[in-house]
């Protein structure tokens, strides 16, 4: 195969390039591994793997359930009979009243939280001085156990609903400040100065400019910290509660019921996977472009 260059008046500063001989085969990407860095599949792929990473850990769980010695077996449930129990709880024992009221604290004491913690992210992210100021005790803050409070709850509001949701409250507003204050700061200055430069007032630069900018990191932050306040549920509820998932569990670890305690910690995942669920919809609704 040869190159030839045709010049010419009419083919003046430009060099055309001809090829003799049939043209090559059309390239075909080579297939990517399983282990392929940086590697892209079909959301068809994506799930079939996901749903093989989900049976992969149900199949080691049912391996490991019939491995225990059979004196153990009540103590190392096996999936059928975990599923068995939750039907058990939902069909005899009203769960779906527990679930209910479990549902209710966490989204309850969330709502709180973000009213607080975004409106906080926003002017410290907003304005330094602002930032300065409260930044340095609020992310003291966030090294305070959640559950260290559970003594003082008590003694202000007693074993009632208003404890729970402020100890699950407590357990997730630093972080959601402190994550959604690195989403606003990460705004380009740039919008912000070309703002400011066009005439903009702070007002108008605030609500107009940096938090649509920074709209879909902020809640993507807010879903991810969603599996936090799940994980307080339990603790939560362990404070003189009377119904919830927590409750439950607790009831059944005095009768070395683990069926029911794995049961309920199943039904909390679950939740908090379908909560999550909800969190992406409202992402792909709310910033489509961001996708």
């Amino acid at each position: 195969m040869s190159d030839t260059v045709v010049s010419g008046p009419a083919l003046a500063g430009r060099e055309v390039r001809h090829e003799d001989g049939p043209r090559g085969a059309p390239f075909t990407p080579p297939k990517q591994g399983f282990l392929a860095l940086k590697s892209h599949y079909s959301r068809k792929t994506l799930g079939t793997l996901a749903l093989l990473g989900a049976l992969s850990l149900f199949l080691a769980w049912e391996i490991g359930a019939h491995s225990v010695p059979e004196a153990k077996e009540k103590f190392f449930p096996a999936v059928e009979q975990v599923l068995a129990a939750l039907f058990q709880l939902f069909a005899e024992k009203e769960f779906i009243y527990d679930v209910g009221m479990s549902c209710l604290r966490i989204y309850l004491a969330y709502i709180v939280a973000m009213s607080v913690a975004l409106p906080l992210a926003i002017g410290m992210g907003s304005f330094e001085n602002l930032r300065a100021t409260l930044n340095p005790t609020l992310s003291a803050l966030r090294y305070l156990p959640a559950a260290s409070f559970i003594p003082l709850l008590l003694v202000w509001f007693g074993p009632t609903d208003t404890s729970k949701v402020l100890l699950l409250f407590l357990g997730v507003v630093w972080f959601l400040v402190a994550g959604m204050l690195a989403d606003v700061r990460s705004v380009s200055h740039e919008l912000v100065e070309s703002a400011l430069t066009m005439g903009a007032r702070r007002k108008t630069v605030v609500f107009n400019v940096i938090l649509p900018a920074a709209g879909p990191q902020l809640m993507t932050s807010a879903r991810d910290l969603t599996a936090v306040a799940w994980t307080y549920l339990v603790i939560a509820e362990v404070i003189g509660a009377q119904s919830g998932i927590g409750a439950v569990m607790m009831r059944a670890g005095r009768f070395l019921n683990v069926d029911v305690i794995i049961a309920g910690i199943l039904t909390i995942g679950i939740l908090g996977v379908l909560t999550d669920t909800v969190f992406r919809l409202g992402h792909r609704m709310l910033f489509p472009w961001a996708r």
